[in-house]
């Protein structure tokens, strides 16, 4: 009965192949439910130096600002032996540079768009005004420059850039536009922790791809899937098949889930016990040990593993302890196990950093007074509240200088999680209990669990705009692209929602 039950899900979800399914019969829906986890353990050659995104260049200008030059590019890279695989990337071939800044600093960009189409840079995770994120209203055009500069002032956290270009951001960061922003403060900066970048303190840009016989990107997604593209190859930072020559005893890992829709559940191969120090927006209180940890698209978290002298071992990927209701988990890469990287450790590594018994500050917007309270529903591939995106509708505006708090369900068994730009929210509860260790830090993405509510606390602060909206939306990139996605502004006093933009932002929906 349990796996006629199954079968039945799996024919309600997919939608638009219940058809074909149908032609197929029974023994096609086994079949494709039966040949869909993928285990890479043991058959990944880890042959290949993990590669570590250069630091992006920069200087100062006569006013101060730290200036940034990113070139938006198309490229070759080989990944495999045979044909370069057409890449895009920023300032190189594929991925782009760690950009790496203060708290207090005023950073500036000049952004150029190499490309034979708009593309945008959305600093995911910043608090900046809204003209400066670098959502589908900040395009920039084919040969054209973009220049944001705003101030830095949030904490000292793991964020992120990429694509957000309306309908094609998955394209966009799937063919390599993305690269990590570190800000440090003198919190962080005082604190021992393992710091010296590329050594003990990784970034860690985990995706998955799948290559067709050409050895270029296949961005087709499988017929039972109902998030999107899959890949079946594991890049950390453009790396296939990496390893990490490990030289300290304490080695921080600063990870983001990169990958358009795939789920990552951390671990190593012997599951030793490591220790998370950092979510979305910055340092924790207190480190948690654990010894898995899961991340939807668009997450990050930073680790720091303990390492013994002269050993070997591997970070992988390991069936998702949640997100998913009846077979979607298998159809959609749930069950999988995945091998990311291996390491190497030398025979007397360092011992001189240290995880401190107090870091960061806790979130503290559960004690604001609430000026609003909303819910949003998510469900299917392309809505929130029954509506698709609109390019040309704001839903709402927030008043600035308040805090709200925001309901938020998967109401559907498909994997769905949830961004909001420009702040960083403190998960307040989960069908009303305090929510588990790893989502009480500041974060700004976060997974939902199907038919479970999450209360969401965010303060609006600093930046006004009644025209220019930020987003919120899944970030499984081809739910977004669909339309699961809404625009809020932030209100100054005695304002009202404006209009946005006319002109191409506004109506480019190719």
């Amino acid at each position: 009965m349990k796996r006629r039950k199954a079968l039945k899900w799996t024919l309600i979800g997919v939608g638009g192949g219940v058809g074909a399914l149908a032609l197929g019969g029974g023994g096609t829906v086994a079949y494709l439910y039966g040949t869909a986890k993928l285990d890479t353990v043991g058959e990944v050659d880890f042959d290949t130096a993990l590669a570590v995104p250069p630091l992006a260049e920069s200087e100062l200008d006569a006013s101060g600002a730290r200036v940034f030059d990113l070139d938006i590019r198309t490229g070759q890279r080989r990944f495999r032996n045979g044909r370069a695989t057409e890449t895009w990337g920023i300032n190189q071939d594929f991925l782009g540079p760690t950009i790496r800044a203060r708290r207090g600093e005023e950073v500036a960009f000049t952004i150029g768009n190499g490309l034979e189409e708009n593309t945008s840079l959305h600093w995911h995770g910043m608090h900046l005004p809204a003209v400066m994120d670098g959502g589908p209203h900040q395009w920039i055009a084919p040969g054209e420059l973009w220049a944001p500069q705003w101030t830095i002032d949030q904490p000292a956290a793991s964020l992120w850039y990429h694509p957000h270009p309306h309908g094609r951001t998955g394209r966009h960061v799937y063919r390599g536009l993305a690269g990590m922003f570190i800000i440090d403060d003198e919190v962080s900066e005082s604190l021992n922790l393992p710091s010296t970048y590329g050594v003990d303190d990784v970034p860690f840009i985990v995706q998955d791809r799948k290559f067709d016989g050409g050895n270029q990107f296949d961005e087709r997604s499988s017929f039972m899937s109902t998030q999107g593209v899959l890949g079946d190859r594991i890049l950390v930072n453009g790396t296939l098949g990496p390893y990490f020559e490990v030289s300290t005893r304490l080695v921080r890992l600063r990870l983001l889930n990169g990958s358009n829709s795939r789920l990552y559940n951390f671990g190593f191969s012997d599951d030793r016990p490591f220790s998370l120090i950092a979510t979305d927006g910055g340092l924790l209180p207190e480190a948690w040990e654990t010894d898995r940890l899961q991340l939807s698209p668009g997450e990050r978290a930073e680790i720091v593993a303990a390492f013994e002298p002269g050993e070997t071992v591997d970070l992988r990927s390991y069936p998702a302890e949640f997100g998913y209701t009846g077979p979607f988990g298998r159809l959609n890469g749930g069950d999988d196990r995945l091998d990311v990287c291996r390491f190497h450790v030398a025979d007397a590594p360092a011992d001189e950093t240290e995880i401190p018994a107090a870091m960061g500050t806790a979130p503290d917007v559960g004690g604001d007074p609430v000026a609003r309270e909303r819910s949003f529903r998510l469900a299917g591939f392309n809505s929130i509240n029954g509506e698709q995106m609109d390019m040309e509708r704001i839903d709402f505006g927030a008043r600035v200088g308040t805090t709200e708090v925001w309901e938020v369900q998967n109401n559907d068994g498909y994997l769905h999680n949830f961004h909001v730009h420009d702040v960083q929210f403190q998960v307040l509860t989960v069908d009303g209990d305090e929510p588990p260790p790893f989502l009480r830090g500041w974060k700004d993405t976060v997974q939902l669990e199907p038919q479970r509510r999450y209360r969401l606390a965010m303060r609006f602060t600093d930046y006004s705009d009644p025209n220019l909206p930020y987003m919120y939306h899944c970030h499984i990139l081809m739910h977004e692209d669909a339309g699961m996605m809404g625009q809020f502004v932030v209100l100054g006093e005695g304002e009202e929602i404006g209009t946005v933009p006319e002109g191409g932002a506004a109506h480019d929906h190719t």
